[in-house]
């Protein structure tokens, strides 16, 4: 365990060094929320039956939710970045944890995203979103929100590992942004007819959005929703540990097996 963790704090270091080191990729993916959430607030909440500071407030969770769920993308990146130019084979071959450099990028991943989400929430409190929880329930969407970023970056890193190229792996990342688009992350899903309805319940950015809505104070469950939403904490927690439990051990086994 002590070995893992003074591996993982070098590849803690080794990742954000690299995030460092790529200033402008950091400043728009930092941003990208913050023009969505002006875009879709201003425009979007014009054309729907919510008022526009309401959908505003409506939309903030759903964009931060969006936008960990973009961590599948980045981790799956980074990997493959790594493994197809040769540098996951220069770390197999060091005596260390083979969990470490895994770990490290989800790490840093997750105190890149945790400082990122601070100006997108100003932001969000400056065009008319506002907390109508506790500043106890807040702290805690907040964790829920990183602890979603944590499980989707895993799955991303997996993947990562799983393609055959870098450009494969941005193909595939590209995808990840249709996963929005079928949740009630943008619209509500009380209004989709039955099938698209129950695809977007299940989905678990679905569950995770509803349940910032709820600990932020910002909304309503639908009537009729499916469980993940009708009990949105739980089941939000549920996609979480399914996705840990899930990638996280597949990563770090593929990582260390060196399949191609």
């Amino acid at each position: 365990m002590n070995g893992l963790a003074y591996d993982g704090g070098a590849m803690l270091d080794r990742q954000l060094r690299r995030v460092r080191n790529s200033p402008g990729l950091t400043v728009l993916t930092q941003t990208m929320p913050i023009t969505m959430l002006l875009f879709f607030g201003y425009v979007f909440g014009s054309a729907l039956a919510m008022p526009g500071p309401q959908y505003r407030s409506f939309l903030v969770p759903g964009l931060l939710v969006a936008t960990a769920a973009n961590g599948v993308m980045t981790g799956m990146f980074q990997a493959a970045q790594d493994t197809h130019r040769g540098v996951t084979d220069r770390f197999r071959t060091l005596p260390m944890s083979r969990a470490a450099v895994p770990l490290g990028q989800a790490v840093a991943d997750l105190l890149v995203t945790a400082v990122g989400t601070v100006p997108f929430l100003l932001v969000g409190l400056a065009v008319g979103w506002r907390v109508e929880g506790s500043a106890l329930h807040a702290v805690a969407a907040v964790l829920l929100l990183l602890l979603f970023r944590f499980a989707a970056t895993w799955t991303g890193i997996f993947l990562g590992l799983l393609t055959r190229s870098e450009e494969a792996a941005g193909q595939l990342g590209s995808v990840t942004f249709m996963l929005p688009l079928l949740s009630n992350a943008y619209i509500p899903t009380d209004g989709l007819p039955g099938v698209l309805r129950t695809l977007a319940e299940w989905n678990p950015i679905s569950a995770v959005t509803a349940a910032l809505r709820e600990l932020f104070g910002n909304g309503r469950v639908p009537p009729g929703s499916a469980w993940p939403v009708a009990h949105p904490v739980a089941g939000a927690l549920v996609w979480c540990g399914v996705l840990l439990a899930v990638f996280l051990p597949l990563a770090v086994r593929r990582f260390a097996s060196g399949d191609r």
